[in-house]
């Protein structure tokens, strides 16, 4: 009975899409248990384009569809967190007991457009549409535009994001190439811990992931696939095979429902938490008809090992700044395994996102071009396929660096077979201490990406480098644990407390301009961070956190 409801569910969608309906619905009063918000001033146009009844329709049947599924991931997520906490257990490889260790299966090809993987551009926020369109032209294989890590989903932006992406796919968006001859898009949307709170389907707030999935999915899927730029997506904060498997249904409904061939859509996962480095293999063959690969990133992995394991003294991480870099065994081993895993079964392996910014004259812009390319060439040299940078000017830089480096358009044919990666590889934290200056550099980020969210926006530029959640999630999750397990600093042997950081958070927001600008945001931006990395329970995602924070809210409207 729940599948004949479900194929009706899918006929009605499919019957709306093929008859073409774009009636305005800013009050979804037509629509059975669906409530959408009236736009923000200025947001008009983009809520008449997209929030249609029938993209509405496909966002609350793809929703209703796989309630099921996304309330098991949620439980998923849950338990495990609590059998982690207690100590109970630690992650392990599920050597030999499922398919996807056994056999020599492959991902299914990829399209001609992603052959080549060398530079992302990342943190690319639709929302700035100017930053945007600038990235259109760059001399770049694909832009990762995000809807998560680097933007900030008040209402006003999720709007205007999503109908840049939508004008620059319908070639209207203004001074923007053709969708054939600019970078492929990589649509990033918001991770499971994210929910669009303007948007009710039977009285339950729209998991984030759906809705900028599945608008994105009705307005863009079909002129992508025509042109065979897409649809290609990145899939951030996966924690597993169960949760790469709900996607690749996903996956298949969307293009069973939209009638795009079964197979057009591409992801690469983000290996960003430490469960999911323990699933790699499983997360692949899950995904094998839709995979392009998997992507390494430093700092969500780094910090989801103080979310999973953080009340153990043994997990306790060393000043990010100083002892933590992907020259250390744990983050070495991981990168290997990425690249072994991936190319064994024919999949990309891409790394993580230079967020260095060239800025100064001559000499200082000559050693940031440097750093960056030295740790570049090391991922090179460990097999990766690409990588992404965040500033446009490092772009002809590290387009020389893989001239030089690499004889073809992608390294599947680099594997370590001599290569084992055990457990304790992957948990073995490093050495080092923790300094006062890498405390004050913590809260300072953490505090000014709080700032950033209140003022909305998603990433801000401080001593050189652009931050985003992930350097926020490291940076508040260190404070939090070196505070939990009364750390002493290098040097003063200064215990890191509660008060201290009070303490040192007041010198910062006093000394730093913005205050002075902007008291009141700048204030509560101290006070809720304080709350965070206090908490007897460590708040699982900061950008959770925030999301639901009603002063977060307030700012949006005042």
């Amino acid at each position: 009975m729940a599948a004949d409801a479900a194929t009706v569910r899918r006929l009605r969608v499919l019957s709306r899409v093929i008859a073409g309906v774009r009636k305005n619905n800013a009050s979804a009063k037509t629509l059975w248990n669906v409530e959408v918000e009236a736009p923000p001033p200025g947001a008009e146009e983009a809520h008449r384009i997209l929030l249609t009844t029938a993209g509405l329709s496909f966002v609350a049947d793809l929703t209703r569809t796989f309630e099921h599924g996304i309330q098991e991931l949620y439980r998923r997520r849950a338990q495990s967190k609590c059998e982690f906490a207690d100590g109970r257990r630690l992650p392990a490889f599920r050597h030999g007991d499922n398919s996807a260790a056994s056999g020599d299966w492959r991902v299914a090809p990829v399209p001609s457009r992603l052959t080549n993987r060398h530079v992302d551009l990342g943190d690319v926020s639709p929302a700035d549409i100017d930053h945007f369109r600038a990235t259109l032209k760059a001399d770049v294989q694909g832009i990762q535009v995000d809807f998560d890590d680097g933007h900030c989903p008040t209402w006003g932006n999720q709007l205007a994001g999503l109908l840049a992406v939508y004008r620059a796919v319908h070639g209207t968006l203004e001074g923007a190439p053709p969708i054939t001859e600019c970078p492929v898009l990589m649509l990033r949307p918001r991770a499971w811990n994210m929910s669009e709170r303007h948007l009710l389907v039977d009285g339950k707030e729209v998991p984030g992931a759906v809705f900028d999935f599945a608008l994105l999915m009705f307005h863009c899927g079909h002129i992508l696939a025509a042109n065979r730029s897409g649809p290609f997506f990145y899939l951030s904060k996966v924690e597993g095979a169960f949760e790469a498997r709900l996607w690749n249904e996903i996956f298949l409904w969307a293009q069973d429902a939209l009638r795009i061939p079964r197979g057009t859509i591409k992801a690469c996962v983000l290996i960003e938490n430490i469960l999911s480095s323990f699933e790699m293999e499983e997360i692949l063959y899950e995904l094998r008809e839709h995979s392009l690969g998997l992507n390494c990133g430093i700092w969500d992995y780094a910090a989801s090992i103080i979310a999973k394991f953080g009340d153990r003294k043994e997990f306790v991480l060393p000043d990010r700044n100083k002892y933590v870099n992907m020259e250390k065994h744990f983050l070495v081993s991981y990168m290997r395994l990425v690249v072994q895993t991936c190319h064994r079964r024919g999949a990309h392996a891409t790394g993580g996102m230079a967020a260095f910014v060239v800025e100064g004259d001559g000499s200082k812009e000559k050693l940031i071009v440097d750093k960056v390319c030295q740790a570049k060439l090391q991922e090179i040299q460990h097999g990766v396929d690409g990588f992404m940078v965040y500033d446009l000017r490092l772009v002809p830089y590290v387009n020389q660096l893989w001239e030089c480096a690499a004889a073809d358009v992608n390294q599947l044919s680099v594997i370590h077979p001599a290569l084992v990666v055990s457990r304790e590889d992957l948990l073995q934290m490093p050495a080092g201490g923790v300094t006062e200056e890498g405390l004050r550099h913590n809260i300072a980020v953490a505090v000014l990406f709080v700032f950033h969210w209140f003022k909305g926006r998603g990433h801000f530029f401080y001593r050189g480098c652009v931050e985003d959640s992930a350097t926020a999630e490291i940076s508040r999750s260190q404070v939090w644990q070196w505070i939990r397990h009364q750390v002493c600093m290098e040097k003063t042997n200064v215990m890191v407390t509660k008060h201290l950081v009070k303490q040192l958070t007041t010198e910062f927001v006093q000394q730093h301009p913005f205050c002075k600008a902007d008291v009141t945001k700048m204030q509560a931006a101290a006070e809720v961070f304080m709350d965070i990395v206090t908490r007897r329970e460590f708040p699982d995602f900061i950008t959770t956190y925030l999301n639901q924070c009603p002063i977060f809210w307030h700012f949006q409207r005042v």
